[in-house]
């Protein structure tokens, strides 16, 4: 795991990033505001909140933002990054390096956790943008016919400006989610200075008091809500890759985190006050009427960019799971050339935009939206605290006493907010599990796929590397090229098959190419793989007349662009390979399969190899995926594969 070091040079760079993870990063933990506490005591009851349920209630969203966001995620979880990158698929590759038996279910529950978060992507612009939408009815009844047509409009900008990348947008978005905030600690402070008593609410006491003095339901009814408040942790920690954990950590303590408590705080003034609340909405009704229009205004903007730390997060989600082998070759746009881990993914995008524009049409309001709103990032949280242990354990070689003080009570707490957002599956809540579903089903899909096509090349007749020098040694006359052929596994002994070589070589040319080079991409996981293990080289067979046979393996992190053509260039420039000097004289050879599934009684695999096969058909070729092709000639021989 990295460590970030910064110098006086940096400072500049870090501040501006900091101002741009707030356009990206904290948007949707901070329109939580907007309906979270409305939720919590008005979601599923008329009755205004008695006095103490008012302060229990505030406690517990002051003191489960400071648990669960400041001490969990901020101090701990970013801590666990992988070269740089964060999320779920990032803890994924660093257990994979951990000798336990315990890191296979854990990497599987983070697996499913990835799904879950997919399914949050889908729901928090839905219902952020409508709720800020929905200020408009505080203002006049008159709007009410318009939340649904303008919350659509809105979400289908948000999804256009995507490919633009989010530096662009954070730096776009970064003032206006800084005068939101601003605008949440005033709206706070005004409320708080006319009712100081609820100040109160930061006491642990009232928290405490408010789980064990009231019946169960009520407990867990309000805790469901509680967790709209910390929505943002697991995005916040997927975009860590983005901007960097220093810039993360400065804007959440300088402005998000005192922000959101004052207006967590102010909302408990106002209703200790005992003013009335206009069409149910708390949040407005603290706005002045002079002010109702321009904060309208500015929540729709501050919501629009608390689906960005969604949709971005899904994007970087989306590109550690094609590289580790979990999704198919979908097609990464790189939009910086300063910052590697800002990325565009065409095929994401446009799926959560269906997905948003569906849930707003079928729940159309934000309270109705509430329900289903919870369940997945609880889940995702909960995974997280588990993975967590492991890594506590085994890479800052914490005892298992000091790792359980920590992570025993996180479990704990998690485990109650999934319990209690449990409750919810009825009403809602099941449509992040069943987008959860449909993603661990593509996901588990192609890696049985992926096996099944590795399995049936292994069975294929081919040649090994000992026939073919012998081959080589008895040959006179040569192609006068260099030939690179893809090699999906590493061949690199006498023994080792080589990849359809026969039939390239003997039925179509006649001969071998002087220069035969065997290449093998290796995706690891770690985000990013240092230089000097960029590329390993073995030498097969050498001769000064008959060429060369040699095997180049090269190696990325699934945090990087994987240009395989630029590091060829390199090893051609610096003379680690025997190849020709001008590239326009390589030949690079790939083999695409033409999938041939065998007649079973077996209806299940008949429907995987089914799903596998569309997924195969519409997903990019891994030479295309690889950079193959843009600057060197590329042929391709179709391989016909019987899937057992």
């Amino acid at each position: 795991m990295s460590e970030i070091k910064e110098n006086p040079h940096q400072k500049k760079k870090i501040i501006a990033l900091s101002i741009a993870a707030l356009g990206v990063v904290f948007g949707d933990i901070g329109t939580s505001p907007l309906y979270a506490i409305n939720e919590m005591f008005f979601g599923h009851t008329d009755t205004l909140p008695s006095t103490a349920d008012i302060y229990g209630g505030i406690s517990l969203v002051i003191w489960a933002l400071t648990i669960l966001i400041s001490i969990k995620y901020i101090m701990f979880v970013m801590r666990a990054d992988n070269d740089g990158e964060g999320g779920v698929f990032a803890l994924y590759g660093l257990l994979d390096k951990v000798s336990s038996r315990a890191k296979v279910a854990v990497a599987g529950l983070l697996i499913i956790a990835a799904g879950l978060l997919f399914g949050d992507g889908i729901i928090t612009p839905a219902i952020s943008v409508l709720s800020a939408v929905e200020g408009l009815s505080v203002a006049t009844s008159a709007f009410d016919s318009y939340i649904v047509p303008l919350t659509i409009i809105i979400l289908s900008g948000l999804f256009l400006i995507q490919s633009k990348g989010t530096s662009s947008v954070g730096r776009v978005f970064g003032p206006i989610v800084i005068l939101w905030f601003l605008s949440l600690g005033l709206l706070g402070i005004t409320q708080v200075l006319d009712n100081p008593q609820i100040i109160a609410a930061i006491n642990p006491a009232n928290a405490i008091n408010y789980l064990f003095h009231n019946d169960l339901r009520k407990v867990f009814l309000t805790l469901g809500s509680v967790m709209l408040v910390v929505t943002g942790g697991e995005a916040m920690y997927a975009d860590m890759g983005h901007f960097g954990r220093s810039p993360i950590r400065i804007s959440w303590f300088s402005l998000v985190y005192p922000a959101l408590i004052m207006n967590y705080l102010g909302q408990g003034a106002f209703l200790l006050s005992g003013k009335s609340i206009v069409e149910g909405n708390l949040f407005y009704s603290m706005v002045p009427t002079f002010a109702i229009y321009p904060m309208v205004v500015l929540a729709t903007f501050a919501t629009v960019i608390a689906s960005q730390a969604l949709i971005s997060g899904a994007f970087s989600l989306a590109a550690q799971g094609i590289s580790l082998g979990l999704f198919p070759y979908l097609p990464v746009v790189h939009t910086s050339r300063e910052h590697e881990g800002q990325i565009y993914v065409p095929f994401i995008n446009w799926a959560l935009y269906i997905g948003c524009v569906l849930i707003v049409i079928i729940f159309r309001t934000s309270g109705n939206l509430a329900s289903a709103y919870g369940l997945a990032v609880s889940g995702a949280e909960l995974v997280t605290s588990i993975a967590m242990f492991q890594i506590a354990r085994h890479y800052w070689k914490w005892s298992s006493l000091k790792a359980a003080m920590l992570f025993v009570p996180l479990l704990i707490i998690d485990s109650t907010f999934l319990s209690a957002n449990l409750i919810k599956v009825f009403e809602g809540g099941y449509i992040p599990l069943v987008i959860a579903a449909v993603v661990l089903m593509i996901m588990t899909t192609w890696k049985w796929g992926r096996k099944r096509i590795s399995k049936a090349l292994n069975n294929y007749p081919e040649m090994t590397v000992k026939d073919l020098i012998d081959v080589k040694v008895k040959s006179d006359t040569f192609l006068p090229r260099s030939i690179i052929i893809m090699s999906p596994e590493l061949i690199d002994s006498p023994d080792d098959k080589l990849p359809a070589l026969k039939q390239m070589f003997w039925e179509r040319y006649g001969m071998l190419p002087k220069h035969l080079i065997f290449l093998t991409v290796a995706i690891k996981k770690t985000a990013r793989v240092k230089e000097g293990d960029r590329f390993a080289v073995t030498v097969l067979y050498e001769d000064v007349k008959k060429g060369t046979i040699t095997s180049v393996q090269v190696n990325f992190g699934f945090g990087e662009d994987p240009n395989v053509e630029k590091v060829l260039e390199a090893l051609a420039l610096h003379k680690e390979i025997a190849i020709n000097g001008d590239p326009s004289e390589w030949l690079i050879h790939v083999v695409h399969e033409r999938l041939i599934f065998r007649n079973t009684n077996n209806r299940w695999d008949k429907i995987r190899f089914s799903l596998f096969n569309f997924m195969q058909k519409n997903s990019r070729s891994a030479d295309h995926y690889f950079g193959l092709g843009r600057k060197n000639n590329l042929t391709v021989e179709i391989l016909p594969v019987k899937i057992p």
